[in-house]
């Protein structure tokens, strides 16, 4: 994607304008602030409104009263009234309540919005050696479940909070009435705070693991719906249901416990406010009979307790909700907190193209995975992958790289275009180390194809444009027809605008090689890296795509990977590897005289093809 694409984008879905506080001392909340005020608007109009409700909603008892005492006194000129403005009330806590809900929870599904853009922009900057150590099901459940349980809390919660500021002012007006009789109605909201933190306490850790093993669920049928293919093959389904119901298993064990937690505390916290409503109610009767409070003052109160219990009968639902949502926000800073790997620095310049050479200059490298045992200390050692590699690859030049596997031919590839960085030693573009190449333009430059290519699940024309989504018509027949691919393209039922199926698994090996250099060529890359590229592909139809390349390729750089002589013969110069380092180099006729491992190689590659290639 050029630079007028990926602005073109932006401008059509602007990214978040605030992200979390990299404060990692701060609570949750505090760090999540950011993120809340980008949506100001809305959560003002809804506190605003809110308090309107609010006030409002206090006042209808207050009214009631009125009303009744009116009543009772015989008083109809101020019962009509009172009734009227009973009306105009109720109107009004209609609109600004519908207003306040809105709002409220127009903020909650914006932050959400923005958590999971984040979240995704976030893990497109990290580097691969995240991905190697963290599970797709993990990613996944932080991107959908962990997000989702602080949307619920941002939505209810500030509902909840405004039947709180309700339990105030209800509380307030009650003291204005009667004190004593308000004291009676507070009486068990102590019993309601005490056994509500023990809730919290016995609920916490629950809330954590549950939301692991949702992770590691998602997890196992991820493995299992992009492995589909391999499950089959070996029969395995039992296997993997069996896996899938322990799973199942240990969410079930977590959830029951959380349930029971619940019950045990819930009912209480419910039940006590009720009880202080019969207190009221006994202690106000015997008030009201004796004449001490009206009859008016004795609705108000009922009113007003009925108005305090609300926020306590969803004090359980706010507690648990929290401790989910804190458990889930602790997750998704995980993964916001990671730094990535590889970064451009501030001075990093643009790469245009290579109009001199490459050079890997005494370059170590092992991946953080990769170990063995080291006899001299006794412990285990990082393995090293590529060990002292100097090789040097002039711009336009064809060269293949040959060895056995694991030897780190592909690991070249994914150094040059900084997947990985390397240990020590250093990679140069025209005598400018990559690390100083702002990585974007780098990989703009580099295009590679796999053995095993990934399409997206959309049309052959999407999936070959990828790289270029402004791409004509015409362009995008001319990269099919460079990679062989117009023919089968057109035999379709769509054409191109056939939609493939997930990772392109209704096309053949073939195809989806094809189209996948399709993508790559497409772009005009000043450097091409074929890692097998063409291993699934019939030797006549190879045969066609080389003779296309040797004409687009003429003044592109590039890095063969490959074990078989119809694609080692595109190349200038072969790399024999062995251990990670450069053993031997040269023609293919000269190394397969005079190199007894890579005539090895080659005869067991290509069993019906050994003779010298000129």
């Amino acid at each position: 994607m050029t630079e007028s694409q990926e602005h073109q984008t932006s401008g059509n879905y602007p990214p978040p304008k605030n992200s979390i506080n990299p404060d990692t001392d701060l609570g949750w909340i505090k760090r999540l602030l950011p993120v809340a005020r980008s949506h100001r608007r809305p959560l003002i109009t809804g506190v605003c409104v809110g308090s309107v409700a609010l006030i409002l909603n206090v006042a209808v008892p207050a009214i009631g009263k009125e009303a009744i005492d009116s009543t009772i006194a015989g008083n109809k000129e101020e019962l009509t009234i009172w009734a009227l403005i009973l009306i105009v009330v109720g109107l009004g806590r209609f609109a600004t309540g519908a207003l306040y809900r809105i709002s409220l929870f127009r903020v909650a599904w914006g932050v959400e919005t923005d958590l999971r853009a984040l979240l995704y922009s976030h893990l497109t900057k990290l580097s691969f050696s995240y991905f190697d150590r963290t599970q797709s099901g993990q990613v996944i459940s932080r991107a959908n479940s962990d997000i989702r349980s602080i949307q619920v809390l941002l939505a209810f919660g500030p509902l909840i909070g405004m039947s709180i500021i309700s339990f105030i002012l209800a509380f307030c007006f009650m003291m204005t009435i009667h004190i004593p009789l308000t004291m009676v109605a507070l009486s068990t909201l102590p019993g309601v705070y005490f056994f509500g933190q023990k809730l919290r306490h016995s609920v916490f850790p629950l809330t954590w693991v549950s939301q692991a093993r949702l992770a590691e669920l998602a997890t196992i049928v991820d493995e299992n719906v992009n492995g589909t293919r391999v499950v089959k093959s070996f029969a395995a389904e039992k296997q993997q249901i069996s896996l899938l119901q322990k799973a199942a298993r240990h969410i079930e064990w977590v959830n029951v416990q959380t349930i029971k937690e619940r019950a045990k505390f819930n009912p209480v916290i419910e039940a006590l406010p009720r009880i202080g409503m019969a207190i009221v109610l006994l202690y106000g009767g015997l008030l009201a009979i004796d004449g001490q409070v009206s009859i008016g003052t004795l609705f108000a109160f009922n009113a007003y307790v009925i108005m305090l219990q609300a926020p306590f009968r969803m004090f359980g639902f706010l507690l648990l909700q929290t401790q989910r949502a804190s458990a889930s926000a602790t997750r998704i800073f995980e993964v916001l907190d990671e730094k990535p790997e590889i970064t451009d620095l501030p001075t990093a310049v643009r790469l245009t193209g290579v109009r001199e050479s490459i050079r890997f200059q005494n370059v170590n490298f092992s991946y953080s995975g990769s170990q063995s045992l080291d006899p001299t200390k006794g412990h285990r050692a990082r393995s090293e992958i590529i060990t002292n590699l100097d090789l040097s690859i002039s711009a336009g030049e064809t060269i293949a790289i040959v060895g056995m596997t694991g030897s780190g031919k592909s690991t070249i590839a994914r150094l040059l275009t900084r997947f990985y960085d390397v240990n020590s030693g250093s990679i140069l573009i025209d005598d400018v180390d990559i690390k100083r190449i702002q990585l974007h333009s780098l990989r703009q430059q580099i295009g590679i194809v796999f053995d095993e290519p990934f399409l997206f699940s959309t049309s052959v024309s999407e999936n070959i444009s990828y790289g270029k989504p402004d791409a004509s018509e015409a362009e995008i027949i001319e990269a099919a027809r460079k990679a062989q691919a117009l023919g089968f393209i057109t035999d379709l039922e769509s054409g191109f605008n056939t939609v493939v199926g997930e990772r392109g698994y209704t096309l053949s090996g073939g195809q989806r090689q094809r189209i996948a250099l399709a993508r790559c060529l497409l772009e005009k890359p000043s450097v091409l890296i074929l890692d097998d590229a063409t291993s699934a592909i019939d030797v006549g139809v190879e045969s066609l795509i080389h003779e296309s390349l040797k004409t687009s390729l003429e003044e592109t750089t590039t890095l063969l990977i490959a074990q078989r002589v119809s694609t080692i013969a595109l190349a200038d110069r072969i790399v024999f590897l062995e251990g990670g380092a450069i053993s031997d180099e040269g023609s293919h006729s000269s190394l397969l005289s005079r190199n007894a491992a890579y005539a090895a190689i080659i005869a067991e590659s290509n069993p019906e093809t050994v003779k010298e290639i000129n």
